[in-house]
């Protein structure tokens, strides 16, 4: 990287008017400096860490406000639990989760993302205040790329293996690194070609891959954000935390979640999406300011 992680510049731009956006010839674009945090907000009864918690309305406002208040840059949203082993929700019931929340919170000043896989969801989401589509299938439906496109909505393309039903099973590759790398890349072009004006790319900690095959993508971090695609990093309380910490209950995963967000902040992360959002911004304002020179260290600032 030519310049240390916390001066790094990372940028998304979309088709239409966003919090903390600016008009350019290519559409409103959003740059903010080091490495943000996405915070997480499950609206489902089935969550593997906090299912059911925020999923009334009144309750998943509350824990968006907190998390807003916080310093969450992102707040990412979703309706459908993609745990593994998962069954899928129909659409309508998925909408009918996302709907009053993301409309209740548009206009907020905080960009919002929907966590679905299905095109349908996504419009709709889209349609009551969404900004940006987040896609563990990786965009790999044609469905989704035209939602996007129409839309003018950026994306996060991530990478799985098969799908949450089954995706644990017997995850295998040849060289996890160069696969993962590769299909993002690819992808990421593809849907780029297509219309959708920009990209997260995901590696998909956890989605088809052993505890292995997510420590290899982690330690290759600075092959993928050393490209032109800002790169988001999402490991917060999963399982392989879990095993390496011997930790069984998912809640109680967040430290071993700030190790690795920090882990992938030093390695040039755009963006980690978390549970624990204030105790994720405040680790990473102290990481910042290690890792900045000295003669350059001056007030410190959330990512704006």
């Amino acid at each position: 990287m030519s310049s240390p992680w916390p001066q790094r510049q990372h940028r998304l731009t979309f088709g239409f008017p966003v919090p903390g956006g600016v008009r350019t010839p290519d559409g409103w674009e959003v740059v903010w400096t080091g490495c943000a945090v996405m915070g997480i907000l499950n609206v489902t009864p089935d969550s593997f860490s906090d299912g059911g918690r925020h999923a009334g309305l009144e309750a998943a406002l509350a824990h968006a406000r907190t998390m807003r208040a916080a310093g969450a840059f992102m707040i990412d949203v979703g309706g459908e639990s993609t745990r593994p082993g998962a069954d899928p929700v129909p659409a309508d019931v998925e909408v009918d989760r996302l709907r009053p929340v993301l409309r209740a919170l548009a206009g907020g000043g905080v960009l919002l993302s929907v966590d679905t896989l299905k095109p349908e969801v996504a419009r709709a989401a889209l349609e009551a205040g969404a900004h940006l589509v987040n896609d563990v299938s990786g965009l790999r439906n044609p469905g989704m790329v035209a939602v996007c496109a129409e839309a003018g909505a950026a994306a996060c393309v991530m990478h799985m293996q098969g799908e949450p039903r089954t995706m644990q099973h017997a995850p295998h590759y040849g060289d996890v690194v160069a696969e993962v790398h590769r299909y993002l890349r690819t992808q990421a072009a593809r849907v780029r070609a297509a219309g959708v004006p920009s990209v997260l790319l995901d590696p998909g900690l956890g989605f088809g891959k052993t505890v292995e095959h997510n420590l290899a993508l982690l330690r290759a971090l600075p092959d993928l954000t050393g490209g032109e695609w800002p790169v988001l990093v999402g490991a917060s309380r999963k399982g392989m935390i879990g095993r390496l910490g011997d930790v069984p209950v998912a809640s109680e995963r967040d430290p071993g979640s700030l190790a690795l967000h920090l882990h992938a902040a030093r390695q040039g992360a755009a963006m980690v999406r978390v549970h624990a959002v204030a105790e994720h911004v405040q680790a990473l304002r102290v990481q910042a300011a290690l890792d900045t020179p000295r003669q350059e260290t001056g007030p410190l600032q959330s990512p704006a």
